[in-house]
């Protein structure tokens, strides 16, 4: 069979899609994949070939609509500036869409422009899946695990500003795939399409969410997190120093970007040298290059989670989905410094999981850091995550379900 993979974002959105592309392909299938300008390399060393797909993804950090996700208290001007961005990505996306998929048994998504998809999959009569890193569709369960100010009438606020933004360039792309006008949201056309819906996180993570769902079981399993584990360059050199010291806590920003880099290394340094811990530092997106290591402060670009956390005391973290599973699987408590987008979601629940604690990030100081640390490294918090961690999903068995799922999704429409 022939799976076309399209997924915009960051490593956390397309690491997913390329754990579940390269396991179909490892079972004999034909895989298509589409992923952002400036992440063709990380699937490449992956074992994938993909295709440009849209601008740099680390570009749509610095984009209005997507810097002020949690503030709609100006929902003009975020209206405004993504149907601007929309506009002027949204017809290239749509082409290189609909040539990927043509053929294709199956079309996969991410939780990014799932509209595109969406039509692309509808004007060739293919299934359409997608992978969700947290519970996007309707639910009783997400909303009070948000941090205030976000309230039901806030998210609310949100659904109408992505289908404002979106509206336009969808009608545009529908009109040069000859399909008729919408009038409904993607998100309704998706869930009407009765469209596979992988949850890409464990059960456990939100409590009651599958009685929520029971109607739609099927269509909305739970796997546990996707990723492949990849290793690393520094993965030695970390563990030679994690070796020859005190486990260290590990501080982690993802593809957040950190404006002032320096300043954020020199606060992490001043709090673990009040607690007499050790730090290891990724800077991942950012540039830690001329900021020094200092003797109880390693820097490093990029880690295998999965090899260096569980040597670790503890994880702080932007909160993305993939860091957080990691941490969970690790069995040590986590610390959450949230900047945006889902990531107030996962900070809360990891609050309520009891697994951790949370922050923003913008209201962190050396003190409240001290305070934070120190909370998380208590007995409580410790004994949980490591009871947490032996009911997580293993990361080989979520793959191979997703897997297993995406087969049997586009088998049956080979069997109609």
């Amino acid at each position: 069979m022939k799976f076309a993979l399209a997924v915009h974002g960051t490593r956390g959105d397309v690491e997913p899609c390329a754990a579940v592309g390269l396991e179909l392909q490892r079972r004999g299938h034909e895989v298509c994949v589409a992923v952002p300008p400036d992440m063709l390399g990380f699937v490449e060393s992956a074992g994938l070939t993909p295709v440009c797909y849209g601008p740099d993804a680390q570009a749509m950090h610095e984009e209005d609509f997507v810097h002020n996700f949690w503030n709609i208290t100006t929902p003009i001007k975020v209206v405004r500036a993504g149907k601007e961005y929309l506009s002027q990505v949204w017809a290239d996306m749509g082409t290189t869409l609909a040539s990927l998929a043509d053929g294709a048994d199956l079309l996969l998504t991410g939780m990014i422009q799932q509209g595109l998809a969406v039509n692309v999959a509808e004007f060739y009569g293919i299934p359409l899946a997608a992978l969700h890193s947290f519970p996007v569709r309707v639910n009783g369960r997400l909303l009070p695990m948000v941090p205030p100010p976000v309230t039901r009438s806030a998210v609310s606020a949100l659904w109408w500003l992505h289908w404002r933004m979106t509206r336009a360039a969808e009608d545009a792309q529908r009109r040069e795939l000859g399909l008729p006008p919408i009038t409904t949201p993607s998100t309704r056309r998706i869930t009407e399409r009765e469209s596979l819906d992988i949850q890409a996180y464990d059960e456990l993570c939100f409590p009651g969410l599958a009685d929520d769902w029971a109607k739609c079981a099927g269509l909305r399993p739970f796997v546990g997190a996707l990723t492949m584990e990849l290793p690393t360059d520094a993965d030695d050199e970390v563990a030679s120093w994690i070796a020859a010291g005190t486990p260290p806590i590990y501080f982690g920003f993802g593809s957040m970007p950190v404006q002032a880099l320096a300043e954020t290394v020199a606060m992490i340094s001043g709090a673990c040298w009040q607690l007499g811990e050790r730090a290891l530092i990724c800077t991942s997106a950012n540039d830690g290059a001329g900021i020094p290591d200092r003797g109880h402060v390693k820097l490093v670009r990029a880690v295998n989670h999965a090899a260096v956390l569980p040597s670790c005391r503890a994880v702080v973290h932007h909160g993305g989905a993939g860091t957080t599973a990691a941490g969970m699987r690790a069995g040590v408590p986590t610390l959450i410094l949230w900047v945006t987008a889902d990531q107030p979601i996962w900070a809360a629940q990891v609050k309520r999981l009891k697994v951790g604690s949370a922050r923003r990030f913008s209201a962190t100081t050396q003190q409240s850091l001290v305070c934070d640390v120190l909370s998380i490294l208590t007995p409580e918090y410790v004994d949980r995550a490591r009871e947490v961690a032996t009911r997580m999903t293993k990361p080989e068995a979520s793959v191979a379900t997703a897997a297993d799922l995406l087969e049997e999704t586009a088998g049956l429409r080979g069997a109609s």
